[in-house]
């Protein structure tokens, strides 16, 4: 039998194991990025209404702070979703608490309307899906 080949696998089924995230922390994360994509979609809506109208109401100083902390937000809720998606455990209070602060945030900006309701929702699915124990087990957080 020296002169039969056979064929070797390649590549063997990938096995995901300890590696993949926990179906409620890949939520979590995919909430935080929606999040930052919905914040940063309404400051781009904010400054193409005021920006059309004219230039210089765009840096009015009343609303400049409210565009510079969007921005920040937006990218502070990427780099953590980033963050817990490397599993790095200390990401998950700052998240609790952003997410926490939307709650009345949501309250008092959009009340009981569409973007008010969808805020405060996805703020608590979002620190649901953080403190569940599969994401806790996943960071490495002890109950």
């Amino acid at each position: 039998m020296a002169g039969l080949y056979r064929p070797h696998r390649i590549v063997d089924t990938v096995e995901q194991g300890d590696h993949a995230l926990p179906t409620t922390l890949r939520w979590a994360v995919a909430l935080l990025f929606a999040q930052a994509v919905s914040l940063a979609g309404l400051l781009g809506f904010l400054i193409a209404v005021i920006g059309g109208q004219r230039l210089a109401r765009l840096v009015d100083r009343r609303l400049l702070p409210f565009e510079i902390l969007a921005l920040v937000v937006a990218v502070v809720l990427v780099l953590l979703g980033w963050q817990l998606r490397q599993r790095r455990a200390w990401a998950r209070g700052p998240v609790v608490a952003l997410e926490l602060l939307f709650v009345p945030i949501g309250y008092y900006l959009g009340g009981l309307t569409v973007g008010g309701i969808l805020t405060i929702v996805s703020a608590l699915a979002c620190v649901g899906l953080l403190i569940a124990p599969a994401s806790r087990a996943a960071l490495g957080i002890r109950p």
